[in-house]
């Protein structure tokens, strides 16, 4: 592969609209798509993941979307493996590839690869499971705060996989987790260039608190009543699911459980921008601030 091939990844915090800019992008250089988006990887998940509609997924070949089961068992080294396998497929045919999706780890992984994790002694597995078993998140997660503070600043502190696997590494390698992560940066045959979607914080809850609104008149209910039997595999255990198995389990109401996904959902937006801030070279747009989002984009892209 030569030099002269360009990722353009389109990132950037949930409901913000990075499928459409990415779809238009696309379709300017006339070429296809590769999902980031750890929660699109589902054929299961579609309303409460956002997957993009059977229109968007038809104006532009898309990749990794509604490609594995919530039952499979999946990893961001693997994903790294399947994008990079996806991306020497686009560039065969063209100069020009398109990444897009809100989960950091996952364009890292693409971008940068990732270090080769240590794998951590059965025995030392066992202990964080009792741990957690014992102590629950609020345990591991005080673990987590003392062994590496910046990744507990970063991570998502509900997901307790996310959480003990960064224990591992910890305890295996004696050095925080993201500091391993950070040395297994490789070059990548391709230029590579990252726009960033932005707007103010206020406007960004408005759209997400009515994208939510929006799942449940598309019938989020219903979606999650039909994926409920598998509700025991880790990618279920994701905001605009677990909320609304609260509600199943009658824990709290049909409208705390709405309310909840709202929350949760502009919290996840904010971790996701503070992830994105480490870095100093995404070019970002302010699409407040712009009438026409493809033109600042294009310019980005052509320098």
């Amino acid at each position: 592969m030569h030099e002269n091939k360009k990722l353009i990844v389109v990132l950037g915090p949930t409901a913000i609209g990075k499928t459409a800019l990415a779809i238009e992008v696309a379709k300017h250089y006339n070429t296809q798509i590769v999902s980031s988006d750890s929660r699109q990887f589902y054929k299961e998940l579609n309303i409460g993941v956002a997957r993009p509609s059977d229109e968007e997924l038809s104006a532009v070949p898309h990749h990794l979307i509604a490609n594995l089961s919530v039952k499979d068992y999946y990893n961001v080294s693997m994903y790294e493996h399947d994008a990079l396998m996806a991306l020497t497929g686009v560039f065969q045919r063209n100069d020009v590839a398109v990444c897009v999706g809100g989960s950091g780890l996952y364009i890292d992984a693409l971008c940068m690869g990732i270090a080769d994790m240590p794998d951590p002694t059965p025995e030392l597995k066992q202990r964080l499971r009792n741990d957690y078993e014992r102590g629950g998140l609020e345990e591991l997660r005080f673990q987590l705060k003392f062994l590496d503070p910046t990744y507990y600043n970063e991570v998502d502190l509900a997901n307790h996989m996310r959480i003990l696997r960064a224990l591992e590494v910890c305890y295996t390698t004696g050095k925080p987790f993201s500091e391993v992560r950070k040395q297994g940066v490789k070059k990548r045959p391709f230029e590579i260039i990252k726009i960033g979607m932005a707007m103010d914080r206020d406007t960004l809850n408005h759209r997400i608190n009515k994208r939510v609104d929006i799942m449940m008149d598309m019938g989020l209910l219903s979606e999650v009543e039909t994926v409920s039997q598998y509700r025991q595999y880790t990618a279920l255990n994701t905001v605009g699911y677990k909320e609304i198995f609260d509600y199943m389990d009658q824990k709290i109401s049909l409208q705390q459980a709405v309310e909840n996904i709202k929350t949760n959902t502009r919290r996840y937006a904010k971790r996701q921008m503070t992830w994105f801030r480490r870095y100093s070279d995404i070019k970002w747009i302010n699409i407040t601030e712009y009438t026409n989002i493809l033109k600042q984009a294009l310019e980005i892209i052509e320098g």
